[in-house]
């Protein structure tokens, strides 16, 4: 079933009834519902989400997104965003709090050409970076990141292990998973869980650097 674009209205009336998404202000939900325009835009031309899309956009995807919001720093933070496809979650997040400086890394030409036009309808100064996450592009990620997060992407581990040298202190690296705990650097320990409403098998895992409180 393709994606139906929505008025601003039904728009926020069905991610206010997704369980587990915070109160979200009018300026946070138009940004979400421009997203979600220009979403709607680009799917019928390229892959953005997967099938079955148009029926759990809002529980899998919006959802499964906002529901990082609690665990992100109060005060203004870095955030990079590793495979970041349609938007999930960085994107999303980045509409949320637009205190923070986002960057969003996705290797795919025409995803990353969604992104900078969805970032654009959302009037969001984020940064696309269209490479593939790895050692040697680690470079244009900037230093001192306060957060990660890692969506549908199975990283390098290499790569997390020089990612590891960006992190901030304090830091978080936040990963939506199955069942199974992802694979990451032995000096990442894990943190808080959360199951994600709308489902049983999905997790939102917290992990904060070694000799982090």
């Amino acid at each position: 079933m393709p994606l139906a674009e929505l008025e601003a209205e039904p728009f926020a009336r069905l991610l206010r009834a997704v369980a587990g998404v915070p109160p979200l202000a009018d300026e946070v939900l138009a940004r979400l519902h421009a997203h979600h325009r220009e979403l709607v835009r680009w799917a019928s031309r390229i892959d953005l989400v997967g099938p079955g899309a148009a029926d759990e956009l809002f529980e899998r995807h919006y959802g499964e997104s906002l529901s990082a919001l609690p665990w992100l720093p109060e005060r203004p933070f870095r955030l990079a965003d590793l495979g970041s496809g349609a938007g999930f979650p960085g994107l999303i997040l980045a509409a949320a709090r637009p205190d923070a400086e986002v960057w969003l890394v996705e290797p795919r030409q025409r995803r990353a050409a969604f992104l900078e036009a969805a970032a654009r309808r959302m009037r969001l100064g984020v940064r696309v970076l269209g490479v593939r996450v790895s050692p040697q592009t680690l470079p244009e990620l900037p230093d001192r990141l306060d957060v990660v997060t890692q969506r549908a992407l199975r990283l390098d581990p290499r790569a997390a292990r020089a990612l590891l040298a960006r992190l901030a202190a304090g830091a978080r690296w936040l990963v939506w998973s199955g069942g199974e705990p992802p694979e990451l650097p032995p000096e990442l320990i894990a943190g808080r869980i959360l199951a994600l409403p709308e489902s049983r098998q999905r997790f939102l895992r917290e992990y904060r650097p070694e000799g982090c409180e």
